[in-house]
């Protein structure tokens, strides 16, 4: 395993209806090379929340996999999905993962994706950023996950391009 430096990532979901077609798109920033593109995690019947959920657990299933010297950054537009993991889910596993208002949605997703967090939280940080305004990775993330929708792929494929602009420009869908 190669140690890098730094390593960012953003991740999004996007749906298509609620539900609909669903996929999760990843922006990877190592150094001042371009960003490494990723989509996949096509559901024809998922929703914003299990795209975002995909997303998250993704990134993070790359994260434990990498040796960085600094923590690596992770950075999501779903307050709902960071919460899930990070937050909520200690209050869930204390009561049996059940809470107050009746069944926890995307249950399975969540106690998986909050194992892996709290296997990774002396290793990443995951930051709250504002969706749709401007910030490239965010932005990149977006449109992987509009493209994972068009292009159907299950499994997590690179994304060939030769510059940014070339990727913002694709439709948001």
């Amino acid at each position: 395993m190669v140690t890098r430096e730094n390593l960012k990532i953003f991740c999004d979901g996007a749906c298509s209806g609620n539900p609909g077609n669903a996929g999760s798109g990843l922006a990877l920033y190592e150094g001042k090379e371009k960003p490494t593109l990723i989509y996949g995690d096509y559901e024809e019947k998922g929703t914003n929340n299990t795209a975002e959920l995909n997303a998250l657990f993704k990134a993070m299933s790359i994260a434990s996999n990498v040796n960085c010297s600094n923590k690596i950054e992770i950075c999501s537009d779903s307050k709902y999905s960071i919460d899930c993991i990070t937050n909520w889910a200690y209050g869930w596993k204390a009561k049996g993962w059940k809470k107050k208002g009746g069944e926890i949605k995307n249950l399975e997703m969540i106690q998986q994706a909050h194992a892996l967090f709290e296997s990774l939280k002396d290793k990443i940080i995951i930051t709250h950023v504002r969706g749709h305004k401007g910030l490239e990775g965010n932005e990149l993330a977006d449109r992987m996950a509009v493209y994972a929708i068009f292009s159907k792929n299950k499994q997590y494929t690179k994304y060939d391009y030769e510059n940014v602009d070339e990727v913002l420009a694709l439709k948001r869908g």
